[in-house]
């Protein structure tokens, strides 16, 4: 028995072991880029060894924090709405898809599974040809959008939130699908018989009980929508309206040095929101994942 324990206790050290240092491995980027962003001169040591007492500094990162303030407050401006509509879209969809029959379902799917592979560089053409020639959103936001928070942002922000949903509802769609096919029968069986119309059962019953799959949709789409730089190169370009992608890619080709610090700062200050909606729906994503 005693052998026994000690073979246990020494397979968990090596277990143990292993896990530290791969989580040394994926980390040590991280820390690296970390410490770049906080030494006077990245270049004078390592880049993963801690700055000096003399070393340390934070104007890289309040340079960086200038220079994309307003790229972020557009990107929040930009994601929210674009992630929160193609998953409230997707859910619709899969939830006709699933629990409804009717003529032609499987084309609709099938139309809905293809749109998940075509990657962005096929619509990049098409899709500034579209919102240059044939839709002028600018108009429609001076007719519509009279609100003083608004001014600042122009049809450019609107089309690229459009195309963002636009590009999302398949996938979402295809996860809410997923989620929507575990659900019981004799539940859907028990409102329809009760006299539930199909657009009631899904506000009361299907709705409520799809928050985990939510949270699974919405740190994906969210994600996407944040990092995303060619649909706001090509919709937008380097404009003040455009999300924190774009001024970061640029951020640094000013300096007179290579600005390796100041880059570090601002890929750390872009990644902050992404980290934080994967912190405040972290519970309900394990969930929708388990399901």
């Amino acid at each position: 028995m005693l052998v026994l324990n000690r073979s246990i206790g020494t397979q968990r050290l090596l277990l143990y072991g292993m896990l530290v240092a791969l989580a040394g491995f994926y980390l040590l980027p991280i820390e690296t880029g970390l410490m770049t962003s906080i030494k006077t001169n990245p270049l004078s040591t390592a880049p993963f060894l801690p700055p000096g007492p003399d070393g340390l500094t934070l104007d890289k990162w309040n340079t960086a924090f200038s220079q994309l303030s307003t790229g972020l407050i557009n990107s929040i401006v930009l994601a929210v709405p674009a992630t929160v509509f193609s998953a409230l879209f997707g859910s619709m969809a899969a939830y006709g898809l699933t629990t409804l029959n009717w003529r032609g379902q499987l084309p609709i799917l099938v139309l809905f599974i293809a749109g998940i592979f075509i990657p962005y560089q096929a619509v990049l053409i098409p899709l500034s040809k579209f919102w240059a020639v044939y839709v002028p959103l600018d108009e429609l936001l001076a007719a519509l959008w009279g609100l003083p928070l608004l001014e600042p942002y122009h049809g450019d922000l609107l089309a690229l939130i459009i195309s963002h949903v636009a590009y999302g509802i398949p996938i979402t769609t295809l996860l809410f699908r997923t989620y929507y096919r575990n659900f019981s029968e004799e539940m859907i069986a028990a409102a329809q018989l009760d006299g539930a119309t199909p657009a009631r059962i899904y506000w009361r019953i299907m709705l409520p009980l799809s928050v985990p799959m939510f949270a699974v949709t919405l740190i994906y789409q969210f994600t996407q929508v944040w990092n995303d730089l060619l649909f706001a190169l090509v919709v937008m370009g380097p404009s003040e309206g455009a999300p924190v992608t774009v001024p970061l890619s640029q951020l640094g080709a000013s300096l007179s040095e290579i600005g390796f610090g100041v880059r570090m700062a601002g890929a750390f200050i872009a990644a902050l929101p992404t980290i934080i909606v994967y912190i405040i729906f972290g519970e309900q994503f394990a969930k929708g994942v388990a399901t």
